[in-house]
Formats: structure tokens, C-alpha cells, sequence
């Protein structure tokens, strides 16, 4: 396993309590849109086992092409030890970043696409519509849909509405499973979702509900996670 030790470059405030930590990108390191980065603070594999407080399973909100490691993060005033360290952190000080991969990567297959988040984990969802902003080949349509009870709804500069991109904010779970209601009548598109558990397992049932197909779904999860979500879908429809 390579680990990269990378000094942060510049943290850009992107709400209240949202930070995006920029970090230098270093030689030979690369990833895909919608990936996922191990990102872990001084001392955290100083022990013969890590020290898993000083670890942390991060989306990277950057492509390669903007030349820096975009992680973007909520930190409030009452956070975790992690979070705090990571507060105080100066600029030029290093951070690792080892185990990237994407599960979410844009699926080119001539279906729309719709995009599900809550909170923060529409960090997951820029780097793609940044990539289809530029190359929009293989999707018809691109949605985005976040849930954010703050209302304090982040990237707006890139989550703006075009011909063939359209971008959508709410700030309550009633009015996000209305929506999600709405567009699961594309029984043929396919349902990108990014948020904790609980939110992905309530949206998942929202599109079962509707028709929507596993196979339809797609999760910012590896294979042997993914039937945590599901199996309790599909033995409620073998029972019924």
C-alpha cells in the first residue's frame, strides 16, 4: 500500500461549517470522478496497528485536471478529535491520503443519470458533473437533487441548471422524497446516492417503492456492502 504524504495548500470555507482542504497533488497520483480516499493525520501509523481516530473515509471533490486534492468537509464547533487536529492545521502542513477508488463513476450507457445526495456528500457528486459539464457524451440528462436542512447548499457556482444539466436543492426530507418520488418515473434512468446509511436505505426504499431495479441503483459503496442495503428491500418482495 503507497501512502502519500501531501501538504494542504489553501482551505476554502464553502459554508457555514464546510471547509474544502486543497491539498498539493503529488507525482503519479491520480483518480477517478466520484472517488473515495483514505485521508489520515500525523502519527496515525506511528504504532504497529493505525490509529484509527486519525483516520477518515473521504470523497475527493476535485478532478485531476484542477491540479489539486479537493477534500470537503464539515466541521462544527462540537466535532471529533479528528476534526479538531484538523481545524488547527496550518497551511504546509502534511496530511496522507492511500486506498483511492471510486465507486461512482458517470455510467455512459445512453440513460439519464440522477444524482442523490444529503448534506455534504454532494462533494462526491462535483467531479462528475464537472466531467459531463465538459464531455456529455452517453447521458441524455444529468439531475442533481441535495437534501440540506441548513440550507447552506454548497457549489453552486458548478450546480447551476443547463440545457441538459439541471440542478435541485431542498432543505427537508419531506420535500427531498417528493422529489425523488417525481423523478423515479424514468423507470429506465439510473439513481446515483451519496449520504449516511439511514438516508441511503429510506432512498432506496422511496425507488423500490417506484419500480427502480437494484440494478438501477448505484451506491458509493464497494460490492460485498452493498446487499446490506438491499436484502432487506428484496425479502420484502419475495415476502409479498
Amino acid at each position: 500500500m503507497q501512502i502519500y504524504w501531501t501538504p494542504i495548500l489553501e482551505v476554502i470555507e464553502e459554508a457555514a461549517d464546510t471547509y474544502t482542504f486543497r491539498l498539493e497533488r503529488p507525482d503519479g497520483f491520480t483518480w477517478e470522478e466520484g472517488a473515495h480516499t483514505h485521508f489520515a493525520l500525523e502519527g496515525f501509523n506511528k504504532e504497529e496497528r493505525p490509529n484509527r481516530s486519525l483516520i477518515r473515509h473521504m470523497s475527493i471533490s476535485t478532478l485531476p485536471r484542477e491540479g489539486v486534492i479537493g477534500i470537503t468537509t464539515r466541521i462544527k464547533k462540537e466535532c471529533s478529535e479528528f476534526k479538531s487536529i484538523l481545524r488547527e492545521m496550518a497551511l504546509g502542513e502534511n496530511v496522507a491520503i492511500f486506498k483511492t477508488y471510486s465507486n461512482v463513476p458517470l455510467k455512459r450507457v445512453g440513460k439519464n443519470v440522477y444524482l442523490l445526495s444529503a448534506g455534504v456528500g454532494l462533494a462526491t457528486f462535483r467531479p462528475l458533473v464537472l466531467d459531463y459539464l465538459t464531455d456529455g457524451e452517453g447521458v441524455p440528462h444529468l439531475h442533481s437533487l441535495n437534501v440540506d436542512s441548513s440550507a447552506n447548499y454548497l457549489f453552486q457556482d458548478v450546480f447551476t441548471s443547463t440545457d441538459t444539466f439541471t440542478a435541485d436543492f431542498v432543505d427537508s426530507r419531506v420535500r427531498y422524497h417528493e422529489a425523488v418520488k417525481t423523478l423515479a418515473q424514468d423507470l429506465d434512468g439510473l439513481y446515483y446516492v451519496v449520504g449516511s446509511d439511514d438516508f441511503l436505505r429510506e432512498t432506496i426504499a422511496t425507488l423500490c417503492e417506484r419500480g427502480i431495479a437494484r440494478e438501477q441503483i448505484v451506491l458509493d459503496k464497494h460490492d460485498f456492502q452493498l446487499d446490506a442495503f438491499f436484502t432487506e428491500r428484496d425479502e420484502d418482495v419475495i415476502s409479498s
